[in-house]
C-alpha cells in the first residue's frame, strides 16, 4: 500500500487546510470546493487528510458501513441483530471523472430479477463513501449525469437503484471534496451551491517557501515511510485535536448577536436561499471547536464567510469569486452595533479572517460588463496597428435563441443538439453490446416469450436467457463545440457598434455555458487571424479573451475561415464524436489581397463541402444594407441572422432556419 504523503508536511496552503480540516471536524460544514491552478498541492492535501480521520464503528460483515448505534432498517444486508460493532479506517472514495452510472450507485443484476425474482445488487461508490469522504478530481468535468446522482444523493442522504419497478435503496452520508481547474471550465451551479466551503489555491511567489515545498517533495519520493515517520508526531498531534474539537462540538453556543452576523451577511451578499446561512453557522462552530472555545466569537463569523460565501455570490458565470472584506467588516460592524447583548465580541470582526487571492478583482464585479484597461482615451497598446481601437464594453447580454445541429449525433452529454445517449426518452431496442446497462423490458419479453414451451417452462416465472436480453436506445442531448469566428476589422470598429456585437457573442456564451459545451474564439482583422482561445471547456476565458479584443485594419474574412477551418480539422482528431457549430460574426463584408470576396467564398464552401453546422450573425447596420452577411450564409449552406433576430424573445424561428438550411445543403 503506498504511502501517503503527511498533510502536515504540505507547505502553505493555510485556507485549504483549515477548510478540510474543519470539514474533518464537523461532517455536517458539507465538504470542500477546492479550485485552483494545476500543480498546487491540491489532490496531495484532500487524499492526506483520511489519514487524520478517526476510525469508524460499523456492523462487521455490512458492506454499507451501518452505524451499529443506529443501524439503517432499509439496508440491503439488513436487517441487522443488535450487538457490538467492529470499527475501521474512515474511508476516502475516488469517484473518476468518466466512470460509469453503475460504478457511482451500484449494479442490479436484472436478469436474475426477472428469471427468480431475487434483488441481487453490487454496491458502487456511493456505499462505499458512506460516512466517508467522496473525493471527484476535476469534478468540473464530471458527466451531467452523474451529477444528478450526486445532487440526489447529497439531497437525500441516500442512493436510489431503479431498474424497470425492481429498486434498491442503501443510506449514503459522504463528505463531498472536490479539486478542479477553473481554467477547464465551471460547474453547475446546483453542485457549486452543494459545497459547504470553497477554497483558491495558488502557487506561492515566495522562493523560499517554493523550495521548501521541492525539498519535502523529493524526500518523500526518495523513501516515503521515512519521510512520514518524521512527521508522525505532528499528525498524532492533529488526528487528537481533530477527536477534541468533535467532542467539544455539541458545547459550542451560536449566540444571537452571531446569528444576525451570519444572516446580515448572507443578506449583504446577496446569496440565493438560505444553504450559505446555515453553512456558515456550522463553520462558525466548527472554528470555535477547533480552536477549543464554547462560544463563536465574530472573528469566526468572519472566516466561515471567507469560507463559504465566495462561491454562492456569482450572479453569472464570467463573475469572479471572492468576496469584497471592507464590505464583509463594514457590514459584521454594523450588525454587531444594532445588538447589545453582548454575546459576541464586537471588536472582532478584523481578526481571524485570510485574505482573499489577490487574483481577480474584489467586490465580485461583473467581468463581463467591466470596462478593460484602454477605453476611453488611454494609449493603445504597444505594437497596435495603423487604425487600431482599444477595446471597448460589451453591452448587456440577453437570452438568445437556440442554435443546434441538425441530425442526431453521439457527443459527450450536453444540452444543445439531439444525440445517442445513455440517458433520455426511450425511443427503441437492440441487442446489447457489452454490459446490459438499460433493460427495454417489453422487448426482453417479447424475445424470450416464443421459446417458453422449448426451455420447459413449468412455474409462474420467465425463462429469460442471455440472448432474450435488449438494450433500451435513448435519444438525449449532447454538447457541441461551439466556434466563434469574430470579425474585429475597421468596418466593426464604431464603439456602440462593437459593443452591441461583443454582447450578442457574450449572451452566445452563457448560452454555450448553459448547454455544456465547448468554445473556441478565431477573430481576424488587419492582415490575417488568430485563435484567441483554441477550443475549451472554460466559457469564462472565452468572455475574458473576448472582453480584451481590440478592433481595427481592413477585413480579411477568407483568412478568418481558413483559420476556423483548421482549428475544426484539429479538433476533429481529436474528439471525432463532438459535432461542431460554426457561428461566424461579421457585416459580411472582406477587404485586403486580391480578390478578397471570392477568396472568402471559396473558404466558406469548404465548410459546406464537409457538411458544418453554421450560423452567420449579420452585424451590418444602417439604413442601406448590402447583404452580404446573407451572401456568406448561403456560401457555408447556413443560415443568416440580425442581432435582433438572435434574440430569444424575437419572431424569427432560428432554430427552424438552422435545421431547414442544413437540410438543404445536405
Amino acid at each position: 500500500m503506498t504511502t501517503p504523503f503527511p498533510f502536515t508536511a504540505v507547505v502553505g496552503q493555510d485556507d485549504l487546510r483549515l477548510a478540510l480540516l474543519l470539514n474533518a471536524v464537523s461532517p455536517a460544514v458539507g465538504g470542500v470546493l477546492v479550485r485552483g491552478e494545476k500543480g498546487t498541492a491540491k489532490s496531495t492535501a484532500v487524499r492526506a487528510l483520511s489519514a487524520l480521520l478517526p476510525e469508524v464503528a460499523v456492523v462487521p460483515g455490512c458492506r454499507f458501513s451501518c452505524d451499529p448505534a443506529a443501524t439503517d432498517p432499509g439496508c440491503p444486508d439488513g436487517p441487522h441483530e443488535a450487538g457490538p460493532g467492529g470499527e475501521r479506517a474512515a474511508r476516502m472514495v475516488e469517484l473518476p471523472v468518466g466512470a460509469s452510472e453503475d460504478r457511482l450507485v451500484g449494479a442490479l443484476d436484472i436478469e436474475r430479477a426477472l428469471a427468480e425474482g431475487v434483488k441481487a445488487f453490487e454496491p458502487g461508490l456511493l456505499a462505499d463513501a458512506h460516512r466517508g469522504i467522496l473525493y471527484v478530481d476535476e469534478v468540473n468535468l464530471l458527466h451531467d449525469h452523474l451529477v444528478d446522482l450526486l445532487l440526489d444523493a447529497a439531497a437525500m442522504g441516500a442512493s436510489y437503484v431503479e431498474r424497470e419497478g425492481v429498486s434498491v435503496r442503501h443510506a449514503s452520508k459522504f463528505l463531498l471534496v472536490g479539486t478542479m481547474n477553473p481554467e477547464e471550465g465551471e460547474l453547475r451551479p446546483q453542485l457549486l451551491d452543494r459545497f459547504g466551503l470553497t477554497v483558491e489555491v495558488a502557487a506561492s511567489r515566495e522562493p523560499d517557501q517554493r523550495v521548501e515545498v521541492v525539498r519535502r517533495r523529493l524526500a518523500y519520493d526518495d523513501d516515503p515511510a521515512a519521510f512520514a515517520a518524521r512527521w508522525a508526531g505532528e499528525e498524532a498531534a492533529v488526528r487528537q485535536r481533530i477527536v477534541a474539537a468533535r467532542e467539544l462540538l455539541p458545547q459550542v453556543r451560536l449566540g444571537d448577536a452571531a446569528l444576525r452576523q451570519i444572516a446580515a451577511t448572507c443578506a449583504a451578499f446577496e446569496v440565493d436561499g438560505m444553504r450559505a446561512d446555515i453553512v456558515m453557522a456550522r463553520t462558525a462552530t466548527a472554528l470555535a471547536a477547533w480552536d477549543g472555545r464554547t462560544d463563536v466569537l465574530a472573528e469566526d463569523v468572519r472566516q466561515a464567510a471567507l469560507l463559504a460565501l465566495p462561491h454562492r455570490r456569482r450572479r453569472n458565470p464570467f463573475d469572479a469569486p471572492g468576496l469584497d472584506e471592507d464590505k464583509l467588516d463594514e457590514t459584521l460592524e454594523q450588525s454587531a452595533g444594532q445588538d447589545g447583548d453582548g454575546d459576541d465580541d464586537p471588536d472582532g470582526p478584523g481578526g481571524g479572517g485570510q485574505p482573499a487571492p489577490e487574483s481577480g478583482p474584489e467586490g465580485g464585479g461583473d467581468t463581463a460588463a467591466r470596462p478593460e484597461a484602454g477605453e476611453g482615451g488611454e494609449p493603445q497598446p504597444a505594437g497596435a496597428g495603423a487604425g487600431e481601437q482599444s477595446p471597448v464594453r460589451a453591452a448587456e447580454p440577453f437570452r438568445t435563441k437556440v442554435l443546434s445541429v441538425p441530425g442526431i449525433g453521439e457527443g459527450a452529454a450536453g444540452r444543445r443538439s439531439r444525440a445517442r445517449t445513455e440517458h433520455g426518452r426511450t425511443t427503441g431496442a437492440r441487442r446489447p453490446q457489452g454490459a446490459l446497462t438499460k433493460l427495454h423490458l417489453a422487448a426482453t419479453v417479447q424475445a424470450a416469450a416464443p421459446h417458453q414451451r422449448a426451455r420447459g417452462r413449468s412455474g409462474p416465472g420467465l425463462v429469460v436467457r442471455r440472448d432474450d436480453l435488449r438494450q433500451a436506445s435513448r435519444e438525449g442531448r449532447e454538447g457541441n463545440l461551439v466556434l466563434f469566428v469574430v470579425d474585429a476589422s475597421g468596418s466593426m470598429a464604431a464603439r456602440q457598434r462593437m459593443g452591441a456585437v461583443k454582447g450578442a457573442v457574450l449572451s452566445l456564451l452563457l448560452d454555450a455555458y448553459q448547454r455544456r459545451d465547448k468554445v473556441g474564439l478565431v477573430t481576424f482583422r488587419g492582415s490575417g487571424a488568430d485563435v484567441a482561445l483554441p477550443p475549451t471547456s472554460s466559457v469564462d476565458a472565452a468572455a475574458v479573451r473576448l472582453q480584451s479584443l481590440p478592433t481595427g485594419g481592413r477585413t480579411p474574412l477568407a483568412a478568418g475561415l481558413l483559420k476556423a477551418h483548421e482549428v475544426l480539422r484539429v479538433e476533429r482528431l481529436r474528439d471525432p464524436a463532438r459535432r461542431a457549430l460554426l457561428v461566424v460574426v461579421t457585416d459580411g463584408r472582406a477587404t485586403g489581397g486580391p480578390e478578397p470576396v471570392a477568396l472568402a467564398g471559396r473558404a466558406a464552401r469548404l465548410f459546406a463541402a464537409e457538411q458544418v453546422a453554421s450560423v452567420v450573425v449579420d452585424c451590418e447596420s444602417g439604413p442601406v444594407r448590402l447583404g452580404l452577411a446573407a451572401q456568406l450564409a448561403g456560401e457555408l449552406a447556413g443560415t443568416a441572422v440580425t442581432l435582433d433576430e438572435l434574440r430569444a424573445d424575437s419572431i424569427a424561428g432560428l432554430v427552424r432556419d438552422v435545421q431547414g438550411t442544413s437540410r438543404r445543403a445536405a
